[in-house]
């Protein structure tokens, strides 16, 4: 409307000024009658933040970045945006407060909404993947910081917001990563927004040099945590390395529950790796509850897993009083300082998490299990000494304590860089190269990142956005499965590529217990097929959903899915999964097939994002011959491992002993021409004779 002012005149530019003059009066009311609804927080006094209010409250009024550190438990999460709030801030825009996981987003989101005496969904909004309950009337905003990330796109100067705060940034995730560089970026051409970093005073200092301002460094505020002394005790597993790792890690976990039970009265956090192991932990304790003479039944503790895909119910346990009987909560490293679980006196450490690391000799990701760093093993430490003085076991002895990385590396430095190269193009920001990232990334993994998108469509030979690239970035996915979502809508297949996408960015449902694995591969036939694994996909979406709908209860569904050697809860994400992919592609006005998609079409769909998982047998040996040059075997426990036939594709390549394909699907030649036509170099030859 400037631009037009400026060129007109006469009539038209009075009209023009007038029209302006009006939405300026109206945005002014807007803004006036939004400050007169702004609540009076009110502050508890025993929070360690509340004690340094008044400084915060000056910096954030002076400075536009203000850095904010201090350790878990101080209260800086729920008192931040009630000081922002106090200050007036949130009348002319939202404050916007990023958590790292989606769990921890809906308990702040909680927690914020009782202290205000609001309710989630007014007041205070929540928005994670595929769920928004944010209303006009909304004041404070909590989000995943890949939800901010994803508004960027459609609002790239953030004008929905008022402030911003990040927290927990010292977790560095590629998105807190990206988030702090684009906003690096951002605050010039946006000097009323204000930006509040929360860190572990680890990462404080790089913070604020990160946001210097005309030679100035952003300002830093300690906060005091309140924690009481804890005491750190040793009780390393032994021969952890054999093959009976897991048995002897539980047993260690019993032993140690046991130590701490008869220290006195108070809840054990337990952390541990992953699903799988929080579930096998559960089972050891409660087994070993039960075997106990004389306990009585209502005097055994309460087992309780913590984990981020747990329901809204499953997670409101945690955070309730117990009412006397000890609780025995089982936590992936959602727990270390994303969340405070109320009570806990006690903390037993594993001392592993299980972790996402880029292969760049192999070109995949591998989720495995590592040992975590000290700073980690500090950290959940002090999860115990919240409440009163608190005891420590670690799982591992103090050598190996001494001998860990200082610090968790950041995310960044171990991924692919695809997505965040992929975000970068369509919000037209400077090259990966030249973004200012925290800390650069390796070249390896930029040039990794660009082939990769390369490889699937997305740029073209000089690294510039495609008509698929463009789609891909408009699909919050790893760039793989929205590719495959992309060519399914083209070929005809979106029904059959909806379930595959969703089911391969779950867990697998198909449990093979150690013990039981015949049993259960003979169970699982019932999903098989004979060509590709990747339609047992589709089967056993089709079973689940018949079992659904022919239930008597939800027990029955439970135990029927048990005696098939499925897990309830992993099927149960699949089919939110499922949803909330299906919600994403009709909002883009994407149609579903009405008649069955052919194998060619589906498989064809898969094959546009496993360009790059591709494999022709080379001998007799079982071997591979894969993209690279290099060579897999098809997992032991794929029921096409010896019948999959000459070329094969596989959802993943991973690496234990040696490398394998999990997953995988027969497949022709020709549709490799076709799906990878982009990628096919093709010399000819003129022949020269001689006599």
């Amino acid at each position: 409307m400037q631009r037009e002012l400026l060129r007109s005149g006469g009539e038209k530019k009075q009209k023009l000024q007038a029209d302006l003059g009006a939405l300026l009066a109206q945005s002014q009311a807007a803004v006036a009658a939004r400050r007169d609804k702004l609540p009076k927080p009110e502050f508890q006094s025993d929070l360690p933040v509340n004690e340094r209010r008044a400084d915060i409250a000056e910096l954030i009024a002076k400075h536009q970045v203000v850095i904010v550190c201090g350790e878990t438990g101080s209260g800086k999460t729920t008192q931040l945006p009630k000081i922002c709030l106090d200050l007036g801030i949130g009348a002319r825009g939202l404050i916007g407060h990023t958590q790292p996981r989606r769990l921890a987003a809906r308990s702040v989101a909680t927690r914020l909404a009782q202290e205000l005496k609001t309710q989630v969904g007014a007041g205070v909004g929540v928005k994670i993947r595929f769920h928004d309950k944010t209303t006009p009337d909304s004041w404070v905003k909590l989000m995943t910081d890949g939800i901010l990330l994803a508004e960027s796109q459609s609002d790239p100067y953030l004008n929905a917001y008022e402030a911003i705060i990040i927290d927990e940034a010292h977790e560095r995730s590629l998105n807190i990563d990206f988030l702090l560089g684009y906003l690096k970026q951002l605050l010039p051409r946006r000097p009323d927004l204000k930006v509040i970093i929360t860190s572990a005073t680890i990462d404080a200092e790089r913070f604020s040099q990160h946001f210097n301002a005309n030679g100035k460094p952003a300002p830093v505020i300690e906060v005091s945590g309140r924690l009481y002394p804890v005491e750190v005790r040793y009780r390393p597993v032994e021969d952890i390395d054999k093959k009976d790792d897991e048995r002897d890690l539980y047993d260690a976990i019993v032993d140690a529950a046991d130590e701490l039970a008869r220290l006195g009265p108070g809840d054990i956090l337990v952390f541990l790796p992953g699903e799988r192991e929080i579930r096998e932990a559960a089972e050891a304790l409660r087994k070993h509850a039960l075997a106990r003479p004389g306990l009585n039944t209502a005097h055994a503790p309460e087992i309780l897993p913590l984990f981020s895909r747990l329901s809204a119910g499953e997670q409101d346990r945690i955070f309730k009083p117990s009412g006397g009987q000890r609780r025995i909560v089982l936590a992936t490293n959602v727990a270390e300082t994303s969340l405070t679980v109320p009570g806990i006196r006690y903390v037993i450490d594993t001392g592993l998490a299980r972790v996402k690391r880029y292969s760049y000799r192999n070109k995949v990701e591998q989720l495995q299990v590592e040992p975590i760093s000290q700073a980690a093993a500090r950290q959940r430490a002090g999860r115990c000494g919240r409440v009163a003085a608190g005891v420590c076991v670690r799982l591992y002895d103090e050598a190996d304590f001494n001998a860990r990385a200082p610090f968790t590396d950041p995310e960044i430095l171990r991924s692919s860089l695809a997505g965040v190269i992929l975000r970068m193009k369509s919000l037209k920001l400077t090259d990966v190269e030249t973004f200012p990232f925290i800390e650069p990334p390796p070249a390896k993994a930029i040039s990794d990142g660009y082939a990769l998108l390369q490889e699937l469509g997305a740029l073209d030979d000089e690294n510039r956005l495609t008509k698929v690239g463009d789609a891909l970035a408009k699909l919050p996915l790893d760039p793989r499965i929205g590719r495959m979502l992309v060519a399914a809508r083209d070929l005809g297949c979106l029904t059959e590529v909806l379930i595959i996408a969703a089911g391969l960015s779950t867990q697998d449902p198909r449990e093979r217990p150690q013990e039981r694995q015949q049993a259960a591969d003979e169970k699982h036939k019932l999903f098989a097929d004979e060509k590709s694994e990747f339609l047992s996909w589709v089967k056993l979406w089709q079973w689940f959903k018949n079992a659904v709908d022919h239930k008597k209860s939800n027990k029955s569904l439970v135990d029927t899915c048990h005696a098939h050697f499925l897990s309830y809860l992993r099927l149960r994400e699949w089919r939110e999964v499922h949803g909330q992919l299906h919600a994403m592609v009709t909002e883009l006005g994407w149609k579903e097939n009405e008649i069955p998609g052919t194998y060619e079409a589906v498989h064809m769909a898969l094959l546009s994002g496993l360009l790059g998982n591709i494999g022709c047998k080379s001998d007799e040996s079982g071997y591979y011959l894969g993209a690279r040059g290099i060579r897999y075997l098809i997992h032991p426990s794929s029921p096409l491992q010896k019948k999959a036939g000459k070329w094969i594709m596989a959802a993943e390549i991973t690496e234990t002993t040696r490398l394998f394909g999990r997953c995988v699907a027969r497949i022709e030649d020709g549709w490799i021409e076709k799906v990878g036509a982009h990628l096919i170099k093709r010399q000819y030859f003129d022949p020269h004779w001689e006599k």
